[in-house]
This record gives structure tokens, C-alpha cells and sequence, in this order.
């Protein structure tokens, strides 16, 4: 996203674009407020059961926890009905399905391509085949409650989760859907232990975005409104950029590098506690700024990603 249409998402009176559903599969964590607390470490989402199921059957692990975080986000939003097989009950021709994710079917894609190396690509199952399409988790999502609005998957990095949120907005206030289910998600296993060089975390979440109009309409509870975002070559442009200035009240700031750019009453460094996340940070750091919202604090919730050590930066300015 250039730094025109930046300034175009703060300056301009757009259609305000609001958080309604939030839904995590993340071990250790058991609700969103409990990103803003040292965690437990246990409890929460329960890989051994949550990841099991006929509907699961022939997904890749990343599709497997996405499908369960926006399974959690929609009915938290009281967009699917809790008889039966949970129905999405929104406007199906009209919802988006933006997903983040840098690592999420990279397991697939090295698995068919060792057997191709090894045996050819008659030896590959087509039940296989459907999981090492870059875009195979939102389109499990898609299909899973027949949304049929704009389906893509952003890849951008770290600043990947932050970014996806942007784009979901932006369909929205441009017309283009009438809502979004963000997803942000990164799986645990061999192959992304051994591309990162450490321990990866199994991490999804989604958000459910909508125009505030709308979910006042059919008395959906907001839980925060993205007002602000930037992409740019380091922090500091990405504040200047999002419109974040000295001056604005920040009473949280989510991310790793603060140092002297801005203000805030307190910080929240979410990887330092839970792990590599990569694509699904984003989209975390916006339910933890929905927690801060609903526990009563004061200041609007900047969240940040990317900087020195990185290509790009973003930040993502959040209020109530």
C-alpha cells in the first residue's frame, strides 16, 4: 500500500470499520484478555482434540487451526447459528476472507516435491495436491461457511498479519465486501523449526471486520476500530505515515521495537512471550488491543511489526 492511500485511510470520512468477532486457537492461551497478562502456558486451545474431526479430514495443519480460530471468531461475532452445523448467517456473497500467513502449507509443498524427486509426480495423491496451493487455507475457510467474496492470502513477511488487516478494510470501505474474516496463522513442525532455525509456534487467529453502520444494525458489540496504517521502509515512517504523531495518546504499543519514537503507557512484546508467530503476529497484536478496549483502559493501541532487522515495517493505529 503506497503512502497516498495511507493518508487517504485516516484523512478521508470513509465508512468507520470495526473488530465484532474474535476467535484463537493458540496453546497456552485460553480468551484474547489473557494477551495482556503474563501467560500460563497451559490450558487454552488443545492440539491433541482441536485439530481432530471429519470436516478436518485431508486439510494441512495450518488450514486445520485457521478453520478453527474463524470457527471461534464467527459465532463470537453471532454471525453462524449455534444449532446444527453452525451456518454462517451473514451476507455469504459479500464476505472476504483475507488470510496471513508466511509458512502455512510450506510443509505440503516440501512434501510433494520430495516425492516427486523421489518417485515422480505419478506418485503424488491428489487428496495432496489441494494443500501446496499458496491460497489453500482461505479458500478451506471460504468454502467451509460459502463465502464468496475477494479470497486472497497476503505473505508479506512480518509486517504480514498488520498488512492483511489493511487489505480487509480496505474491501470494505471500498466496496468490495461487506465484511471480512482475517485469519492470521503459522504452524509447528519440522520444516518451519528448520527454516526458522528455532522452535516454531502453532499460532491462529481471526477477527471478523465490518462496517460499524452495519453492526450496530444488527446490534453486534465493537470491540475496537482500526483508524490508522502504514507500510514503509522503517518504524519511524510507518508512524509518520499511519498519522501517529508525539502528540496522539498511545496507552498501549504492541511490538518489539519501541526505543524513543513514541510514548505509551505500556508495551507488549507478544513474540517474547509465545514464540515465533511471523504471519499470525498481526492479527493478534489487533485481538490484544480488543482486550485492552474491554478491560476499560485509557489511550488508543498501536501495533507494530518489522524495523532494523527487516525489510519494511508497519504500524496499525487502533482505538475504541
Amino acid at each position: 500500500m503506497s503512502m497516498t492511500s495511507t493518508a487517504y485511510m485516516r484523512s478521508l470520512d470513509v465508512r468507520e470499520v470495526v473488530v465484532t468477532g474474535i476467535g484463537l486457537a493458540l496453546p497456552g492461551v485460553a480468551t484474547y484478555g489473557d494477551l495482556l497478562e503474563p501467560l500460563p502456558g497451559e490450558g487454552g486451545f488443545d492440539l491433541a482434540t482441536g485439530l481432530s474431526g471429519r470436516e478436518l479430514r485431508h486439510k494441512d495443519r495450518a488450514s486445520r487451526l485457521a478453520l478453527r480460530a474463524a470457527e471461534f471468531a464467527l459465532h463470537d461475532a453471532g454471525l453462524t447459528d449455534a444449532d446444527g452445523d453452525a451456518a454462517f448467517m451473514g451476507v455469504a456473497d459479500s464476505t472476504a476472507v483475507v488470510v496471513s500467513t508466511n509458512l502455512g502449507n510450506v510443509d505440503s509443498v516440501c512434501a510433494a516435491t520430495d516425492t516427486i524427486t523421489r518417485e515422480g509426480v505419478r506418485a503424488l495423491s491428489p487428496l495432496g495436491l489441494p494443500q501446496t496451493s499458496s491460497n489453500v487455507i482461505a479458500g478451506w475457510v471460504a468454502i467451509r461457511y460459502r463465502l464468496r467474496g475477494p479470497n486472497l492470502t497476503v505473505c508479506n513477511g512480518v509486517t504480514s498479519g498488520l498488512d492483511a488487516l489493511a487489505w480487509a478494510r480496505n474491501l470494505i470501505v471500498a466496496g468490495r465486501a461487506d465484511a471480512a474474516v482475517v485469519v492470521g496463522v503459522e504452524p509447528a513442525n519440522d520444516v518451519t523449526t528448520k527454516l526458522l532455525g528455532e522452535q516454531s509456534t502453532d499460532a491462529a487467529v481471526a477477527v471478523v471486520l465490518e462496517p460499524a453502520d452495519a453492526a450496530a444494525s444488527r446490534g453486534a458489540q465493537p470491540r475496537t476500530t482500526i483508524a490508522g496504517y502504514a507500510r514503509d521502509r522503517d518504524l519511524a515512517a510507518a508512524l509518520t505515515c499511519a498519522g501517529v504523531t508525539e502528540e496522539e495518546s498511545v496507552g498501549l504499543w504492541l511490538g518489539a521495537e519501541a526505543g524513543q519514537l513514541l510514548a505509551a503507557t505500556r508495551r507488549i512484546d507478544l513474540e517474547a512471550q509465545l514464540g515465533p508467530l511471523s504471519g499470525a503476529l498481526g492479527v493478534l497484536q489487533c485481538a490484544a488491543a480488543a482486550a485492552h478496549f474491554e478491560g476499560g483502559a485509557t489511550g488508543n493501541v498501536l501495533a507494530a511489526a518489522g524495523g532494523t532487522r527487516h525489510d519494511a515495517a508497519a504500524a496499525l493505529l487502533l482505538t475504541p
